[in-house]
């Protein structure tokens, strides 16, 4: 006669058998590629002994093509949640030595179930994807699990942060998932994705190329700007989603908590000397970014894309921000098509999860060009403008250089919501440069100078004198103060302290219409 001990002996195999997943010679074969177990990744990402499995005997109903002699333990998915730095997340990761990770059904509904949890209780989730794409031997029931995943994907953003880690393949309408959550992290030569890979590219098109250089984290990361992060290996890349929950709330309706402070001085000499007053040559704003901000606290979003931007999360006096930065050292600090992109997005996204935003400006325009006007400058480039203009956190900008025309309204002026501007002396604020304004303004003059170089220049100096400064633009109210560039930091923690209770409400509306 059976008792309980037998039935908790019965359900302690069932569990291991779970555990096990698809056997110990696929998980060998995992380790021989260099990728660890849906299991291990998610010792990795969570703090010790907290992760709780949710629905682990979940199995597919599927009698075709031979599937109703395959159990497939988990049904390929691990989900639960756990703690990462002490704090709540919800999670899952899929398990390629089951059914190579790819979706089905039910692997669908306890990724939708976890996903619902997570919007429940408030807490950012994260999808560890390791998966040869939909379950071709469910059909349609597999597209109709990937549809409920994008819905709650779509319906989630902005409510709880979502992160998509790419271990693996990742391929057709499975990348769309990780599309719309607000970051990605790829591994190299590991991680892939495309929506048709090459070898139907081959078919259709002719086109020969390696998986590798059609999705791999390189070109992701450099050239399509769709993943954000990439690692050398799973364990920094995992580490690195750990540091970037950090600086993230639990949801929409919370703020970051506040880090502990290094009793540091906040007053900055060698922020006088990084900013050459030369407004042509070239510098690395990141320079200024590690004086004003905590130390080692700057963590950079796609690092790889769009260089001529500089965006990422940093702490200041203990509380986390966004950064947007110009970069004149590449491109001169221009706006171009790709860079407006990564701004906007990110600006929206701090705006979601009530971080607030400082903008670092340098820009001497939107970035002329033919490719760039087809390529639909216009559009682009407005996305910045809606971004900065809907948001309702707090928006500082600091104008270290040059602020010229239409891209220094894009960048959180004052006419399109900006809380606080404050300028360095150096600034030179203005529609144009003053070589090319001297030359549009002063045009006949100078033609019929006896020396048109030496009037040229002589206007040049008369239109910097009169104009290229900040002192025009503080006089009407623009830029709030002009200050010390070495009391930057201390205007920031003043700035932000008198923000942390800011409130700003928008017309009631169901959305507007982004220029996407």
């Amino acid at each position: 006669m059976k008792d309980m001990f037998d039935a908790i002996h019965y359900l302690q195999d069932k569990r291991r058998e779970v555990e096990l997943g698809g056997g110990d010679e696929r998980i060998d074969k995992q380790h021989e590629k260099g990728k660890q177990t849906a299991r291990e990744r998610i010792d990795l990402l969570v703090d010790e002994g907290t992760f709780v499995e949710l629905n682990p005997f979940v199995k597919h109903r599927s009698t075709d093509f031979g599937l109703d002699h395959i159990e497939g333990p988990g049904d390929g998915v691990v989900t639960g949640y756990g703690k990462v730095n002490g704090r709540p997340i919800y999670l899952f990761s899929q398990d390629f030595t089951v059914f190579g990770g790819a979706l089905g059904e039910m692997h669908a509904q306890k990724i939708v179930h976890v996903m619902d949890l997570a919007a429940k209780n408030g807490a950012p989730f994260v999808g560890l994807n390791d998966s040869g794409g939909a379950r071709i031997q469910e059909g349609v029931l597999s597209l109709d699990g990937y549809g409920q995943i994008f819905y709650r994907n779509a319906i989630y953003s902005g409510v709880i942060p979502q992160i998509s880690v790419i271990l693996g393949p990742c391929a057709g309408g499975a990348v769309y998932s990780p599309a719309i959550t607000d970051f990605v992290f790829m591994v190299d030569q590991t991680s892939q994705m495309f929506i048709t890979g090459p070898k139907v590219i081959e078919t259709v098109t002719g086109e020969k190329i390696s998986a590798e250089d059609l999705g791999g984290a390189k070109v992701h990361n450099t050239v399509s700007g769709n993943a954000h992060f990439r690692g050398r290996t799973e364990e920094e890349v995992i580490e690195g989603v750990r540091t970037l929950l950090t600086y993230l709330p639990q949801n929409n309706h919370q703020k970051t908590p506040l880090s502990a402070v290094k009793d540091e001085s906040d007053y900055r000499d060698d922020l006088a000397d990084i900013v050459p007053f030369d407004g042509l040559r070239p510098y690395d704003v990141r320079l200024v970014v590690s004086q004003v901000v905590d130390t080692g606290s700057f963590m950079e979003v796609q690092k790889e894309f769009a260089k001529n931007i500089v965006v990422g999360f940093a702490r200041i006096k203990g509380e986390a921000v966004g950064l947007v930065c110009n970069q004149p050292k590449c491109m001169a600090g221009g706006l171009d098509i790709d860079s407006s992109d990564k701004a906007a997005r990110f600006i929206r996204f701090c705006d979601s999860f009530n971080i607030p935003l400082i903008t670092f400006e340098d820009v001497s325009g939107f970035f002329p060009g033919v490719k760039q006007e087809l390529g639909g400058i216009i559009r682009h480039g407005a996305k910045i403008l809606y971004a900065y203009s809907e948001a309702t956190v707090p928006k500082i900008t600091v104008i270290l250089r040059k602020a010229y025309g239409g891209a220094y309204v894009a960048l959180n002026s004052k006419s399109i919501g900006a809380d606080l501007v404050f300028a360095w002396p150096n600034a030179e604020i203005a529609v144009m440069g003053p070589e090319g304004a001297a030359n549009i303004i002063f045009a006949r003059e100078i033609a019929e100078s006896p020396n048109p170089e030496a009037a040229r220049q002589a206007k040049i100096e008369e239109y910097r004198r009169k104009f290229a400064h900040p002192y025009v633009a503080a006089a009407h109210g623009i830029v709030d103060d002009i200050i010390d560039p070495r009391e930057t930091r201390i205007k920031l923690i003043q700035a932000l302290d008198m923000m942390r209770t800011k409130q700003e409400d928008r017309p009631k509306k169901k959305h507007g219409n982004m220029p996407l």
